[in-house]
């Protein structure tokens, strides 16, 4: 057994080796990892760590032509999202959920062990981890604490013009819950614009969609907007995103991406849900904002939560006054079987803790469980 692992390191790229992956919610509580020691299936937990919708969906599929490869971007899901978005099907492409839009971007713009990829933390990991895996640098400029949330360091930006190949911004932001400035993102399109392709990461756009940035896309040649199923939509499961860029960039990216992505059960569920369940997710949406902005006022009157940080998105993020009132508040609730998300590594973040905005019932059992 030795001997193997020398060869597989022997063989495997080096810097893998000691690479650490994206802890998702649900890899930190599976195989042995939960705290309670079972093996972290859904039965009997509260999941409060992954952004994702309450409840359960309801859908049935077709077992016609299972037997059958897929279309490459299937007709019904781009004409759904077609209309859903107001963009033309030549600037859509689906794909494996927004991250594998986010890999497909990396791997088509920048050269490995050669190109860097921008990032202002704190933000979602997954922008430095697909740049890891694929060998390209990563730059970071971190966020500024500002009256509207943490934005964008523009100066910190500018020094980094025609050093990096792509810039990630996360509007509303992943952990920090609230949207960039309109302005800042344009102001750095405009930095970037003969430089460099900027991302703006929209999962949880839907909780504020009039703050879209898929405007941009009509004025600017180096803008791509990420979207997902995954929050609003209420289909994580399901694994459907969508990168919208324009009709060149889509060309570009689609001789990078595997020949069948989406699969006939995913596109006919996705393709209904934008078809006929667009009422359902507005109003799973507004049912959000509102037991998130009576979470938020209920944090805020705890004597353990410093700081409450605005959210435009499904969760609420907040700050708690010292390590070890992290620490009991994140136990309280893992002894429960509540699981939300510890925050406190990020940068900028220290003693902070996230929860998604679950059911009605699951915030009551939060809130009882730390009363």
């Amino acid at each position: 057994m030795n001997t193997t692992l020398t060869l597989i390191e022997k063989l495997a790229r080096e810097e893998l080796i000691d690479m650490v992956p994206y802890q998702s919610a649900r890899r930190l509580f599976s195989h042995g990892n939960s705290a309670s020691g079972d093996t972290g299936q859904a039965n009997n937990k509260v999941w409060l760590n992954a952004n994702e919708a309450p409840g359960n969906g309801e859908y049935q599929i077709s077992s016609k032509d299972i037997n059958r490869y897929p279309d490459f971007q299937p007709d019904n899901l781009l004409n759904a999202y077609s209309s859903y978005c107001s963009l033309e099907r030549s600037q859509i492409l689906a794909t494996r959920g927004a991250d594998e839009g986010i890999e497909l971007i990396i791997r088509s713009f920048c050269r490995a062990y050669q190109d860097s990829i921008l990032i202002c933390p704190p933000t979602y990991g997954m922008y430095a981890i697909s740049a890891e895996n694929h060998g390209a640098g990563i730059v970071k400029v971190p966020l500024q604490s500002s009256s509207q949330g943490m934005q964008l360091n523009l100066d910190g930006l500018q020094s980094q013009v025609g050093k990096v190949k792509v810039v990630f911004l996360c509007s509303p932001g992943n952990p920090t819950g609230n949207l960039l400035a309109k302005e800042q993102i344009i102001a750095a399109i405009e930095l970037f614009k003969d430089s460099a392709i900027v991302v703006v990461d929209e999962a949880y756009i839907e909780f504020s969609p009039e703050q879209t940035s898929t405007d941009l896309l009509a004025q600017y040649d180096n803008i791509i907007v990420l979207r997902t199923l995954s929050k609003a939509f209420a289909l994580a499961g399901l694994r459907c995103g969508f990168t919208l860029a324009s009709k060149d960039i889509i060309t570009l990216l689609s001789k990078v991406i595997a020949p069948y992505p989406i699969s006939a059960p995913v596109a006919e569920i996705a393709s209904a849900a934008l078809s006929t369940d667009l009422e359902k997710m507005s109003l799973r949406v507004q049912n959000c904002n509102s037991l998130k902005a009576t979470l938020s006022k209920w944090l805020n009157e705890r004597d353990w939560c410093s700081e409450v940080f605005a959210s435009d998105a499904n969760f609420v993020l907040f700050r708690c006054i010292n390590p070890q009132e992290k620490a009991r508040i994140f136990a309280s609730l893992v002894e429960k079987d509540i699981l939300i998300r510890d925050q406190s590594k990020q940068m900028q973040l220290e003693n902070c803790l996230r929860i998604s905005i679950g059911s009605e019932q699951e915030i009551t059992q939060l809130k009882e469980v730390l009363s």
